[in-house]
Parts: structure tokens; sequence; C-alpha cells
């Protein structure tokens, strides 16, 4: 076998060789059985991850957490007027120190007006624009720092289409200027209803956008996303930082002539997006001073951590998983990630196209086939537990047929009997010495037919539904030994037949399905003598089978029937045991064998059970603690009475 090995590349199956759908569906079972519901099976399932599988939402929302709060220790608010402002500084410094060394009246005038120089950044570089130098280094970083205020306001505003602007020559800026003007009249053409050319608007500026966005939408969303962003940071801001910050931006834009086309940009991003961030305040804790593009790309990363965390909670009309953001989330947490939430999204899909689940009236609910998954996992279990060496093997002491091959073969051991599988042994004998005309057989090489010998039975399984079932923790492990019984008899015992009957009030047949429904009864009564009489109806069909009773409950009866009303009595009248015991009597009397597993061993019920064995010959046991060995015990015991 040849395995090949590449990197993720996002066309890979999400869920993966390793995890099957019957492995979700297991590791959904306790919720399912327990009343949730399949939905709410699901949802804790997605928060949760699978340990060892995959994270769920929970651990990913954790990681943007933590990622979210870092980022706002790093950030500093103040961070772009203060480095504008000690690169201001410095140059101003540096000419100051160069006009004391000259005598001209020339030099003292310019002293004089450098002392005038508004305080606020903004308005000192506007009236420094047409000022001349003294010193040639102070010249030379006041005009880097004019390149470097313009790369920093458009980087702001336009995220990763301005990474050439600082040199960006006067043609290159009326291409820019172009740009944003056809971008404007399209989403004025498209509000108005009109046709508008996004492919070739992407042939003619497609460079400018290095994310390469689709369609119109998604270029606007993204746009959007980077003004809101520096929305943010401006209300972040003390109102006279706020004021300085939106000057030195506006001085900018308007030398660069493209204030006008931002504006109409800004006000048709703002109405188009409304339930982005605009404006809302962010919190900060960083010392180290950074530039305004940077600090804006720090408010955006800010509102990405919120939104996909918002999108994970789901906490809003129609939310879905399909809500996350793939992209956004590789650029905030990366492929893992990316990859955890890719299989969340998988799995109602895989449980769906399993058969396992399937959507009715909008609610997931459990399939028959995913019953009798949930019951062949259990009785896996259960096998493993009892650690026998052959699962569901059973030999009947009288005939009740010819022995059927299964299509299966085992290993000979001293003492078996049977038909010899020949082509198995000599393809042993054969593997093992190498190929021969003459090959020699050895006693390890000799494999047996396997068969069994085909016997009916027909069960009844009564399984209390009472409202103390869940309140006393035996709800979960009866629904499991009743699926790992219906996994056992279908799958070893086919020629069999189990009925499965629920009853509180009242009795009912139940299909395994039926047990991974969600919610219970809450309604009180333990109307065993509805569910005797229910029982002894559908295993009169089988009159040639070996018939039975295996009845799980936890109370003592309480309830019996009056007509076609339940009546219900605590303590129980003797009315109620009267009935009951009739009913379980006639049972006995057309052959049914009858076996209770007690779950409670309270005086009231030991003392009805003791009655009940003594006057149908049946069989009562008590299983330990809240009936977590249930499941074993009704395998082990069905399996045994089978082989008897």
């Amino acid at each position: 076998m040849r395995i090949r090995y590449s990197r993720w590349d996002g066309t890979q199956d999400p869920v993966g060789p390793d995890l099957s759908a019957g492995d979700l569906l297991e590791e959904m079972a306790e919720e399912l059985l327990s009343g949730e519901g399949a939905d709410q099976a699901l949802s804790r399932m997605l928060r949760q991850g699978m340990r060892g599988r995959f994270s769920g939402l929970d651990a990913i929302r954790a990681r943007l957490r933590e990622a979210s709060r870092r980022e706002q220790e790093r950030l500093n608010l103040k961070g772009p007027l203060r480095e504008v402002q000690e690169r201001l500084e410095e140059i101003l410094e540096t000419e100051r120190t160069t006009l004391s060394f000259r005598a001209e009246d020339s030099a003292r005038l310019a002293e004089q007006f450098l002392d005038s120089l508004p305080p606020d950044p903004a308005g000192a570089i506007n009236e420094l624009k047409d000022y001349r130098f003294a010193d040639p280094e102070a010249q030379r970083k006041f005009d880097e720092l004019m390149e470097w205020l313009r790369e920093q306001v458009m980087g702001a505003y336009f995220r990763n289409m301005t990474e050439g602007m600082r040199n960006m020559s006067p043609q290159e800026v009326q291409r820019f200027k172009d740009m944003l003007a056809e971008l404007n009249s399209m989403i004025e053409a498209r509000d108005r209803g009109e046709p508008y050319g996004f492919p070739g608007f992407m042939e003619r500026f497609g460079d400018l956008f290095p994310e390469n966005p689709r369609t119109l939408d998604e270029l606007l969303e993204q746009m959007a996303r980077r003004m809101a962003a520096l929305s943010r940071l401006l209300a972040s801001m003390s109102p006279g930082q706020r004021a300085e910050l939106e000057a030195l931006a506006r001085q900018v834009l308007d030398d660069l002539d493209l204030a006008f086309e931002v504006d109409r940009l800004a006000g048709s991003l703002s109405a188009m997006f409304p339930d982005m961030p605009w404006g809302d305040p962010a919190l900060s804790g960083g010392d180290d001073a950074m530039p305004m593009q940077a600090t804006v790309d720090a408010l955006e990363r800010l509102s990405d951590y919120e939104d996909l965390d918002r999108s994970m909670r789901a906490d809003y009309a129609g939310a879905s998983l399909e809500d996350v953001d793939e992209e956004r989330l590789l650029r905030t947490l990366g492929e893992d990630a990316v990859r955890d939430i890719r299989r969340l999204k998988e799995v109602e899909r895989a449980l769906e196209q399993a058969g396992l689940l399937t959507r009715v009236g909008g609610r997931l609910e459990v399939t028959p086939r995913g019953a009798r998954k949930l019951g062949e996992r259990v009785l896996v279990k259960v096998f493993e537990q009892l650690r026998r060496d052959r699962e569901g093997a059973h030999d009947a002491r009288q005939a009740g047929g010819l022995a059927e091959p299964t299509g299966q073969t085992r290993p000979w051991r001293f003492g078996d009997s049977g038909e010899i599988a020949v082509q198995r042994t000599v393809f042993n004998a054969v593997v093992r010495e190498g190929p021969s005309a003459h090959p020699r057989i050895r006693p390890d090489d000799f494999e047996l037919v396997e068969a069994e010998t085909r016997t009916e039975t027909a069960t009844a399984l009564l399984l209390d539904l009472s409202f103390s079932m869940p309140l006393r923790g035996h709800w979960v492990p009866a629904k499991k030994m009743a699926l790992a019984l219906h996994a056992l008899i279908e799958g070893r015992y086919p020629q069999d037949h189990l009925y499965l009957i629920g009853f509180s009030d009242y009795a009912r047949r139940m299909q395994p399905e039926d047990l991974a429904a969600s919610g219970w009864e809450r309604v009180y009564g333990t109307n065993m003598q509805h569910a005797f009489n229910l029982a002894g109806r559908l295993l009169s069909e089988h009159p040639r089978a070996t018939k039975q009773v295996i009845m799980v409950t936890d109370g003592e009866p309480t309830a019996h029937l009056e007509g076609d009303h339940a009546f219900f009595s605590w303590p129980p009248v003797p009315e109620t045991i009267q009935k009951t015991l009739s009913e379980a009597m006639r049972l006995s009397k057309a052959g049914v064998t009858i076996n209770v597993f007690m779950l409670e061993d309270t005086p009231g019920l030991q003392g009805f059970m003791e009655r009940l064995a003594r006057l149908t010959n049946g069989r009562v046991f008590q299983t330990a603690g809240t009936g977590q060995g249930l499941g074993e015990f009704v395998i082990r015991d069905y399996v045994s009475r089978r082989a008897s």
C-alpha cells in the first residue's frame, strides 16, 4: 500500500479518513440518549470539538480572545500623532541649530517664523510646506516626512493598495483618482439598478487590488472594513487628538486632490455596511508608538477578531457556521483554525449523507439507521466489557434447525468439530511454506466453516419511561441497553424478533430511533399492567418461538387501566398490584419467561418483584448504582439463554 502526503490546500475531505460519521454520532450519544435532542447534541459537539480529532468553537473563540487581548496590549492610539510630532521636532531642532550659527537678519526672521508655528502637527506642516529650510538635512527629512505621511494616510484608508505610494508620480496619483471616481460611479449605477462593468474595471485597475476581489460587493466589503477601522481610531481619541489627526489626513488628501472622491466612497460604504463597527471606540494599553497605517491595521485585526467571535457565538437569528469567513480566519489564526472550522462545517453534512441524521420540519432527528449505528457502538463497548472469546456465539442444545454457515471461517482449536474450510486451510499452508505442488498442512493451518444453529426467539423489552428514570440517573443506561440489544439481535440473530415497549402512565410500542428523540415524558405513573398486556399481544404472533419479556424499571406499579383510561395512585393501591400480577401470570401461562431488571432497591419494589417472580416462575435481577452495568447484564443474559 502506498501513502502520499501533501500540504493542505482546502480541497481534501475536512472530516478525513480518520473520522467517520459513526465516530461523530457516538460523540453525540450521551446527549442524544439523555433527551437533549439532535440539534442540541450537535451544537454541543460543535462547541467542544472532539478530543484528539479537531477543536471546537469554544477553543477557537478562546484563541480569538487571546489574540485580541494581545493586540490591545500592543495598541497605542496616541502613536500616529506622537511619531509625527517627534519627527517634526527633530527636523525643527536641526533647522534651529543651523540658524543659530548664522548672523544674517534672514536667519532671525526664520527663527521667528519657526517660533510662531501652530502647536499641532497638521498646522505646523501646512505652514512649513512653503518654507525653505536653511539646513539641507532638515529639508531632506521634511520631504521624507511628507512622503511618509502620504503613504500613512493613504495606507490608513486603503490597505494593501498603496504599497507603491512612496514615490508616486503625478500620473500615478491621477490614475488612483480616476480609479476612485470610476468606483464611485459604479456604486451609483448599481444603486439606480443600472448595469456596471466590474470586469472591465478590474482589467484597468486590478493591479491596485492585490487581494483580487471577484465581485464589486467583495471589493467594497474589503474597503469598508478598512475605513471602519480608521473610524474606530478617530473615535478612540480625545476630541483634540481626533481633530489634529483628521486635519493631517485632510491635508494630505487635499494635496493629492483625492479628498472629494474619498469622501464619496466613505459615505457610500458606511451606508452599505451599517453593521460594521463604524466609530466604535477601542481599548488600548501599549506604550510603543505605532504609525497611523500600523494602528489602523491593528484595529482592523481587532474588528476581524470581534466579527469572527460573533459569527461563532451564533446568538443571532439564522446563525450558521457558513457565516464564518474563512479568509479572515486564515489571516488571524492561521491554517489550523481554518482546517478545524471546515471540519465543523462538514460534521452535519457528513452525518446526513451517511443517513444517520435527517432534518424534519427544520429539526434534526436520528434516523433508523442512526439508531442502529448507536446500538452497534454501544454493543461493541458491552462486548469489550464482557471480554468474550466469541462475540454472540451461541449453540443450541435442542435442534431448532440445521446449522447455517455464516460466511466466515475460524481457526481450528483442539476439540472443535465441524466442516473444514478446505480453501482457507490450503491457503494458510501455501502462505507459510511458499508455492508447492504438494503443500504440507500443519494443525495450525486448519480453519473451520463457522456455522450457527438457528433458533427463533421473540423478545419484548419493556422500558420504564416514567419521570423517575431521568431523575434517578437511569435514563441513559436503559436506553443504551435497549439500543445494544436491538443491534445484537439484528446483527447476530436476524431470525429473532425484538419489540420495544415504553411505558409510563400508558404503554406504547416504540422504534429504536425513538430512543434518541428529544425530551422525556413528564408524567407520573408506572403502568406495568398495560405493558404486560401489549407485550402479550405482540408475542402471540410467534407461536413457535421461545418467548420472553425483559422489563427494566426503577419503581413498583403505580397505575393500571380502567377501561381506556389510566388510573394513578401513589402509594399503589391493591387493585393496581392485583391487575399487574394477573397480567404477568397470563403471560407466564402462555409460555413467556419474565425477566425483570430492577434499577432501585426500595422495599416496596423488592416486595412486589418477589411476588412477581414467585407467581410467574420468573427471574428478578438487581443492578448496582445508576444502572451503568445494565447493558452488560442484559446482553450476557440474552446470549447465555440463547445458548441454553
